[in-house]
């Protein structure tokens, strides 16, 4: 019960404060680990390949080190210390207010008193397409996908990974919390070299293969299950669940990404819409399939129906989670 009740206050923390820009954050520490990786070995293999499983290797080393040296630290100074330390740390691995925060904003900028200019702004700063010609109903779909999508990286996949790493304690001597902590943020160290080196371009082609597929690997299983946790979210709101099981069934492969259409299927079928298609990215045009049937135009509070999706639906996975370490611990 009391690993519960930890797992919960990292949860309730996120959603209560989030990311304050002043607070130091891990995830920003393993960007400065992979930049300097980088460096170091292409500077040390012409073969890009292994110069990028090196550095995966350093990164997911050097993580788990430090993470473990400050946990068992933070112990020996008094276990309430530490308790209090691992549950502040896994909150930090969690990204539901920032998710909100960031689509809020948006749909703050998509008002009739509001500039489009704004809102383009707005969507700019989560997501990586071209945004200076979007249409208001461009950025809309473009919010709704990135809040589909980053239900997974952002909070239910470190959720998994930290239940998941809570049953290695009685093996490795650690107290459930603080195995927790190794486990969401060895995942965020996966998810943040994805991001940063994963890219398919003539840069990356080589140097990112192995981050990518690890990325593509850890996040099979917590995708799919926010897939479905997504169609029951629908049910709870009062949308068309029965249509996001269907788009989810036939569209959720229908993306460049194996784990990103579960999520985007889902909530395109709850609200009737089609989301993907081609975007722009740095000039150039990419073809992307659609998800979802074309059954009506995206409107601006389509956003707030797909944040309450992602609650209700991040919901049910920790009840989910919760349900797993009731049956296996």
């Amino acid at each position: 019960m009391t690993y519960l009740l930890q797992l919960l206050s990292a949860v309730v923390l996120d959603l209560f404060i989030g990311d304050p820009a002043w607070l130091p954050h891990p995830v920003r520490g393993i960007g400065r680990l992979c930049i300097w990786s980088e460096k170091f070995t292409r500077s040390l293999f012409t073969n890009l390949y292994l110069a990028g499983l090196v550095t995966v290797f350093f990164v997911l080393t050097a993580t788990g080190t430090i993470v473990f040296l400050l946990l068992q630290g933070a112990t020996a100074i008094s276990p309430m210390f530490g308790a209090a330390f691992a549950v502040f740390l896994l909150y930090t691995t969690i990204a539901t207010r920032d998710l909100l925060r960031h689509s809020n904003a948006v749909h703050a900028q998509l008002q009739p008193n509001c500039s489009l200019a704004k809102a383009r702004e707005a969507i700019a700063m989560i997501v990586g397409r071209d945004t200076q010609n979007l249409s208001q109903a461009g950025i809309t779909c473009a919010c709704i996908e990135t809040v589909a999508e980053n239900m997974v990286d952002g909070v239910t996949a470190p959720l998994f990974f930290a239940v998941i790493a809570s049953f290695a304690a009685p093996m490795v001597g650690m107290s459930p919390i603080s195995c927790s902590v190794m486990g969401a943020i060895v995942y965020k160290a996966v998810n943040t070299m994805d991001s940063m080196i994963g890219y398919k371009n003539e840069k990356y082609m080589q140097f990112g293969k192995c981050a990518a597929k690890l990325d593509d690997a850890v996040n099979f299983l917590p995708s799919r299950i926010s897939g479905l946790c997504v169609i029951l979210a629908a049910f709870f709101l009062k949308l068309d669940y029965r249509e996001a099981a269907r788009i989810f069934r036939r569209d959720r492969l229908n993306h460049s990404s194996p784990n990103a259409g579960h999520t985007e299927a889902a909530a395109a079928g709850a609200l009737g819409l089609r989301l993907g298609g081609p975007s722009f990215y740095f000039g150039k045009i990419v073809e992307k399939p659609y998800l979802g049937d074309d059954v009506r135009q995206p409107v601006p509070d389509d956003i707030k129906k797909t944040n309450n999706l992602m609650l209700v639906g991040t919901s049910i996975f920790v009840v989910f989670l919760i349900g797993l370490r009731f049956m296996f611990a």
